[in-house]
């Protein structure tokens, strides 16, 4: 096996590379992540990466990040993979409910995973779309995540833009930025969805296959946004931490934005 090649990457390296693309003490802080795009090796793996956000950020701050267990839905919209129609029905009888402590992610990455995990840490209630805080925001912008709407008024996201906070793609592009979520639910256009969506829970102590209303949330524009955001404002803040691109962006700023883009833009 060969030796690994590079700089050595560790918390003190990543925190200076946070401070340098402006991250700062008390900042609000949503991030979105890439661990293998940081680079060969880091000292600490996914641990590292969230003790240098968090002495960035200080007492003060409050670090989030999304983790969503997309498992957890309807088997009827199962794409990757599918699985047979006739199996649909023991999947809604038996999959496990939703527990904060214990539902894992699916696709949101090692960090978010291992952040999860975190003493001090708290995920939100919501059974799919769920986000977990660390930090003097904590609660504040974890309780009250609403079951309907996942990404609408009464959501972290909402939260994280009543506090003015800010976004963070490290080594992901904006077609992961969900808080542009946020921006679908509050724009009007014409091809606006609703559906009924649906997962397991525990209510009153006991498991249940639950329905509630959502959007057919669409991210296929995002980068799209992100883009145009980037290019007309300036706001974004370009950088890299270790080997991974970085962007820090003002997560009201791309909302508000985005509001106005999907309305010009989607049909």
């Amino acid at each position: 096996m060969e030796e690994v090649q590079g700089e050595l990457i560790t918390v003190e390296t990543l925190a200076a590379d946070f401070r340098r693309l402006g991250v700062c003490e008390g900042m609000t802080m949503l991030l979105h992540s890439s661990f293998k795009s940081l680079g060969q090796w880091v000292a600490g793996g996914p641990v590292a990466v969230i003790l240098a956000l968090e002495q960035v950020l200080g007492e003060e701050g409050t670090l989030v990040m999304p983790t969503h267990s997309s498992d957890l839905t309807d088997p009827s919209g199962w794409s990757n993979p599918p699985v047979p129609e006739a199996w649909w029905p023991g999947i809604r009888e038996h999959m496990p409910a939703y527990d904060p402590d214990l539902t894992l992610l699916r696709g949101m990455g090692v960090i978010p995973e291992t952040f999860r995990k975190q003493k001090g840490v708290k995920r939100s209630s919501h059974p799919i779309n769920s986000f977990a805080a660390w930090g003097r925001h904590r609660d504040e912008i974890i309780d009250g995540h609403a079951l309907e709407y996942a990404f609408g008024e009464q959501s972290p996201l909402a939260r994280i833009y009543d506090l003015k906070g800010s976004v963070l793609l490290l080594g992901v592009d904006s077609l992961n930025n969900t808080s542009l979520h946020l921006a679908e639910y509050r724009a009007e256009y014409a091809g606006k969805q609703e559906v009924t969506a649906g997962a397991p829970m525990r209510v009153d102590g006991a498991r249940h296959w639950v329905e509630f209303r959502d959007y057919n949330w669409n991210s296929e524009d995002f980068a799209a946004i992100g883009g145009d955001f980037g290019q007309e404002t300036g706001q974004i803040t370009y950088g890299k931490v270790a080997a991974a691109p970085a962007q820090l962006i003002p997560q009201r700023e791309i909302v508000d934005y985005a509001v106005k883009w999907l309305e010009q833009r989607r049909v």
